[in-house]
């Protein structure tokens, strides 16, 4: 079969299109026909040797994906031939909490990826594609969308009428403003770009606000409020934006610490946490359990995720270079059918 792999640390001129040995199913294990794979800024980040944890190489990259089965292994329950399933980020977290979690097997590094024509998944590691999604937005779920369902409703509890404040509008904001909408939430973005409120707007979010234009965008979000402040925070900024974040915070907010798009350097008064009373976390996408919860939220509300650029999954250079140098409003994938 062919895969493409990353070969060298240092850029994504290392991807290189291999021949692999085709996957024989294990015991308890499938073989699926990859259809489409969907990337991540930490796709970016580990080809370009940047992550904070170096795996070896080579490595085949993407831990986003959907595929076919196509063979199962001894003892398989859960799937049979034909089943549409998508990949799961932690291989060996199936439910409960963080500490379920083993982080020698994430998908797409230090495991390989589904960035080829077929790929070996433990049928544990798995759940069925939401029937109304086609193969390219099913391949956008894994990560992202987890991402931001776990941090809203498995360790946030979201309840009708609270606020959600989602930063920025990348891909786990955006699918952010999507469910916390469907769930009745009072939903608030920021963005640098008017347009892409607008868009943001038509997803489902009730207000935007312009951190370019209106830097104090803290003041905002209380201007919005009432003065009360937001009750859930998607916080992908990192230090530069953490303190703008606990000033936006309600008493008793939870903050979701996702990403550092603002860099890893800055300062932050744990006073403001103590005063508001806040709980500030990390959100490491998320376990099976949380995506078959979402998987069945997407389906009864229709849900579709947004898509910005589909690619060949043999131009997949292309691709990390648009995630990379682009801002993309959506997902960036690769179709494996073409």
């Amino acid at each position: 079969m062919k895969a493409i792999e990353l070969q060298h640390p240092g850029g994504i001129d290392n991807l290189r299109l291999v021949g692999r040995p085709m996957p024989e199913p294990g015991r308890q294990e499938m073989i699926i026909r990859v259809r489409a794979t969907a990337l991540n800024y930490r796709d970016v980040e580990i080809a370009r040797g940047i992550y904070h944890t170096a795996f070896a190489l080579p490595l085949v990259p993407l831990s986003d994906g959907v595929g076919e089965v196509v063979a199962v292994g001894a003892e398989v329950t859960r799937f049979k031939v034909g089943d549409r399933v998508c990949a799961t980020f932690w291989q060996r977290w199936v439910g409960g909490s963080f500490a379920m979690a083993e982080p020698s097997y994430q998908r797409g590094g230090p495991i390989d990826g589904l960035l080829s024509e077929f790929a070996r998944l433990d049928e544990q590691a798995a759940v069925l594609a939401p029937e109304h999604l086609s193969d390219v937005e099913a391949a956008t779920l894994p990560c992202a969308a987890v991402t931001a369902w776990h941090a809203l409703f498995t360790e946030g509890r979201l309840k009708p009428g609270e606020t959600v404040l989602s930063l920025g509008t990348g891909s786990v904001s955006l699918f952010a403003v999507q469910f916390a909408a469907a769930a009745g939430a009072h939903v608030i973005v920021t963005s640098s770009s008017d347009d892409k409120l607008t868009r943001a707007k038509a997803l489902g979010a009730h207000d935007g606000i312009n951190y370019r234009s209106d830097p104090d965008w803290a003041s905002a979000v209380l201007a919005l409020t009432g003065g009360r402040g937001a009750d859930h925070i998607i916080e992908v900024g990192g230090p530069q934006s953490f303190a703008q974040s606990l000033r936006a915070s309600a008493r008793g907010a939870q903050i979701n610490v996702i990403g550092y798009l603002g860099g890893s350097e800055g300062a932050i008064n744990p006073l403001d946490i103590f005063r508001r009373q806040v709980q500030a976390r990390g959100i490491p996408v998320g376990s099976r359990e949380s995506f078959e919860a979402m998987n069945r939220a997407l389906a009864v509300n229709r849900l579709r995720p947004v898509i910005d650029k589909v690619l060949p999954w043999r131009e997949a250079a292309g691709a990390f270079r648009h995630l990379e140098r682009g801002s993309p409003f959506g997902k960036v994938v690769l179709d494996h059918m073409q």
